[in-house]
């Protein structure tokens, strides 16, 4: 695959990556086999998958691990990111943010022990603490990257004026917020402002957590331990609403020998250049599925047909459960 730079800062990626959160949590219980997922990212290292994210908080800690083990023969070609920003108790439980400078530099040292690398590439504060400043946050990522432990800066779900701040204290080289064809609101301030500071933005969940690859619909049910039956937009209402954008979308990935989630990625990487997706998955076909998404070129008469269709539709359901959505956009 060919490459994308992160916005100005001269980490370079897969215009592709992959999400590898699932891999441990949130879809459904983890694989029983461990070693198939291990495979599924070795692949995608075999595809030209260059850029993997992960975070302490998923599993907790598990996903890290896992990402370690898989990447630990490959480190020195590929850019692993991961996350801090939630607190834990002594049986590992997520109790709550925490971005204090003194728990964001041990979380670094936990996080480069489970990955076993030397230095994280990208290091983003998961969440945005209401409780500490986004100057001291930053400052303790720039006595990171200072001390050899991290090389670029990054922030997740962070408004537009807390990036701008964060960025004058440390260069932030990417933005990762939720960003797709049924969830757009990071065109209004982020995208603008990323784009004039130089910064690089990663989409993450940009298939609709699913549903834009068309293979979820009304009738699908979905394990109790899956995020998805706590949130509004997978209802069986709300899906029954939304089908009418993917059905949209699979009108135009027909004339385009294409898959719905193939145009829903293709979307996002002619949106800008500097714009990397990072869609999961456990399945080997849907792997290869997505990232031949990099290779479908768009005219504009494409693009304008795709604006012309889902400005016309609406997504009926909140994107996330009202907690969720409380820790989003600070």
């Amino acid at each position: 695959m060919h490459t994308r730079m992160l916005g100005t800062s001269g980490l370079e990626v897969s215009p592709i990556g992959l999400g590898c959160m699932g891999m441990s949590q949130s879809y459904g219980p983890p694989p029983g086999d461990r070693q198939e997922m291990i495979a599924l990212i070795r692949a995608a290292v075999d595809h030209g998958v260059t850029f993997f994210d992960t975070a302490e908080v998923y599993g907790p800690f598990a996903n890290e691990e896992l990402v370690g083990d898989a990447l630990g023969p490959v480190q020195e070609s590929v850019v692993i990111a991961t996350k801090f920003g939630f607190a834990f108790d002594a049986q590992g439980s997520q109790t709550g943010l925490s971005s204090r400078p003194d728990h964001i530099k041990k979380a670094a040292d936990g996080s480069l022990k489970r990955l076993k690398i030397d230095t994280i590439d990208l290091y983003y504060q998961h969440r945005v603490d209401p409780d500490v400043p986004i100057e001291e946050v930053a400052g303790a990522v720039r006595d990171l990257i200072q001390a050899g432990k991290v090389k670029h800066f990054g922030l997740s779900e962070a408004a537009s004026a807390t990036i701008r701040r964060a960025h004058a204290v440390q260069p932030v080289t990417a933005v990762q917020s939720e960003y797709s064809l049924w969830w757009r609101r990071p065109e209004a301030e982020v995208l603008p402002a990323v784009e004039e500071l130089g910064i690089g933005f990663v989409p993450y969940s940009p298939l609709g957590k699913g549903f834009l690859t068309g293979s979820i619909d009304q009738a699908t049910t979905f394990d109790s331990s899956d995020i998805r039956t706590t949130i509004p937009r997978f209802s069986a209402d709300a899906r029954s609403a939304n089908q009418a954008l993917v059905d949209a979308l699979r009108g135009i990935a027909a004339r385009k020998n294409a898959t719905p989630g193939q145009i829903a990625l293709a979307w996002l990487l002619a949106r800008k250049p500097w714009i990397v997706p990072i869609p999961g998955t456990r399945r080997l076909p849907r792997l290869a599925e997505n990232l031949a998404a990099a290779n479908l070129q768009l005219t504009p008469a494409d693009l304008d047909e795709i604006e012309r269709v889902t400005s016309t539709t609406t997504v009926h359901g909140a994107r996330y459960p009202e907690h969720l959505e409380r820790m989003t956009g600070h």
